[in-house]
């Protein structure tokens, strides 16, 4: 039979894989390729070849070929750490710069011990040990996990899922469901890096521009001091894997939950707003990604210093866009509004320094729709001791506010890191739960359907790879802003509307992504609960910062 990879035609046996044309598609270089993609579904690449489709390699350099790079290394850890710590209890939790967190339960991590389990895992894929798959009904991979034992996070998740069928995979006495395909064998990830943490190891992954090497280790103090404080608040909430959050509403306590995680929230904006008092600073900068809930929060945290007695001046970033006919066009002849060159930066930092030393200004006022700078400008002056906040995704890049000196400035990063994972060794992307967030705002206040929140993804994603992500670590404070009842809401809004996305749509794969952990979610009614101040009230309406005033 024929098939078509990659646009070229390879023929093969009856009941070959895409494992068999891949080997000879790329004789040389077959294991960078970690599956392929055919109408829109990742697959294995021990699946059966479907003649007459048209598939797609999937390599480190693609997003899906990552995900696929990463659940293989996870499983990977789990086999070292069978071998060489069986009683400990490993749990995935966040994703860092370009790797994973991974706390082990019951043990500390040093540099001898992150040693010891980088070795292991490079002679398991010195081994290459094939990923053996199996498919079992729901009833059998239940049965499966609790004669296992010590897996009762995934037992009690797939009682809640809707599918009939699970594919798992067995390799070296381990057996484990992930949410997507794998590799072949253990010798299709053997780049990686394992570093000590204090709060347990970092896995670090390839490089996405160069997927032969491991990614820098960055060492990022701060933001591991928000993943442990966001670790305690899912303790406090008695939250941290979906089924605890089924359960939950399961047992009407959906409410409590809601007051308890908000209260958390007004709790962390209160401590920032005695940081910033505390501080001396004048300038407030609010930097964070796309849906990370940056503009609720400056509006929280102006209550908080309102509280203080101080009535801060908002400056908007978005004013100082330049026209859109005077920006250079990218090589797809669009306009890069993620660069900071998108900004009028001396004018920006010419009238924040004026601002500063008590003089006026006449800021300029952007027409959106229009997309150039409008006639009316924005008369504003300084009062002696009131402070500024700004707000927006360069906020912490220092070419913004050089005039301005470092003790003057108190930075503020903001984030969705979710805390919330599918079970112990499934984590949920915290991209995915803000382009979810994104999905539902953009499709409620901005009329743009979600093939059109996904089309604008990726270049909102390179974005904040340049231009957001790396300054991070500046801040003085970092604001987690993922609420952990969100998916149960979000869903409600979010899941009809993606289920209408089809194979054929070039955004299946994404759409199909994110549907299959939300149909491990309750979806619920809650908007009676949500406050009107919530950062969850910035994507589903009702925000009380945006209301119009009559």
């Amino acid at each position: 039979m024929r098939i078509i990879l990659d646009g070229q035609n390879v023929e093969l046996k009856t009941g070959s894989s895409y494992l068999d044309a891949v080997r000879i598609l790329y004789p040389g270089d077959h294991r960078c390729v970690l599956g392929v993609r055919v109408q829109g579904r990742s697959l294995s690449l021990n699946d059966p070849a479907e003649e007459g489709l048209e598939a797609f390699s999937l390599t480190a350099r693609t997003e899906e070929g990552r995900r696929i790079y990463e659940r293989s290394i996870r499983f990977l850890l789990l086999m070292a750490m069978r071998r060489l710590y069986p009683e400990v209890s490993v749990r995935v939790e966040n994703s860092t710069r370009l790797g994973l967190l991974v706390t082990l339960r019951g043990m500390t991590v040093d540099a001898g011990v992150a040693a010891r389990i980088e070795k292991q895992m490079k002679e398991l894929v010195q081994a290459d040990l094939p990923y053996q798959e199996s498919r079992l009904t729901r009833s059998e991979a239940i049965d499966c996990f609790q004669r296992l034992g010590k897996r009762d996070d995934k037992v009690r998740l797939l009682g809640y899922q809707p599918r009939e069928t699970f594919r798992l995979y067995t390799v070296d006495g381990v057996r484990e469901y992930f949410y997507g395909v794998m590799a072949p064998s253990t010798a299709y990830t053997p780049v990686f890096a394992v570093h000590a943490r204090e709060e347990g190891l970092e896995l670090a992954l390839p490089d996405p521009a160069d997927p032969t090497k491991t990614a820098d280790f960055f060492e990022s103090p701060l933001l591991m001091k928000t993943f442990a404080e966001s670790r305690n608040w899912a303790r406090i909430l008695g939250c941290e894997n979906l089924a605890d959050l089924n359960e939950l509403i399961e047992r009407n306590e959906l409410n409590d939950l809601i007051r308890v995680n908000e209260a958390l929230h007004e709790k962390s904006v209160s401590e920032i707003a005695d940081a910033f008092t505390r501080s001396g600073a004048q300038l407030i900068l609010i930097a964070g990604p796309s849906s990370s809930g940056k503009t609720t929060f400056a509006n929280r945290l102006s209550i908080q210093l309102r509280v203080r007695g101080l009535i801060p001046l908002k400056l908007s970033m978005d004013d100082y866009y330049r026209n859109r006919d005077e920006l250079p066009r990218e090589a797809d002849g669009k306009h890069d509004l993620e660069r900071v060159d998108a900004l009028d930066v001396p004018r920006l930092g010419n009238d924040l320094a004026a601002l500063l030393r008590g003089e006026p200004v006449d800021g300029p006022v952007f027409d959106f729709v229009a997309q150039r700078r409008s006639e009316r400008v924005h008369r504003m002056q300084l009062k002696p001791g009131q402070p500024i906040i700004m707000e927006g995704i360069h906020a912490l890049n220092d070419r913004i506010t050089e005039d301005v000196p470092r003790e003057r400035k108190f930075q503020i990063y903001v984030s969705a890191l979710t805390t919330m994972n599918m079970d112990d060794h499934n984590r949920i992307r915290t991209t995915d739960v803000r382009l979810l967030r994104r999905i539902v705002r953009d499709n409620m206040f901005r009329g743009t359907s979600p093939e059109g929140t996904m089309a604008m993804w990726d270049s909102v994603r390179r974005g904040e790879d340049n231009y957001i992500f790396p300054f991070q670590e500046n801040a003085d404070v970092m604001f987690n802003s993922t609420l952990v009842y969100e998916l149960a809401v979000l869903k409600k809004y979010a899941y009809p509307m993606l289920s209408q996305i089809t194979g054929e749509n070039p955004y299946y794969t994404r759409a199909n992504r994110i549907i299959k952990f939300l149909e491990y979610v309750y979806a619920v009614d809650a908007e009676d609960e949500i406050p009107p101040n919530s950062l969850l009230r910035e994507f589903i309406g009702g925000c009380c910062f945006y209301r119009e005033k009559n």
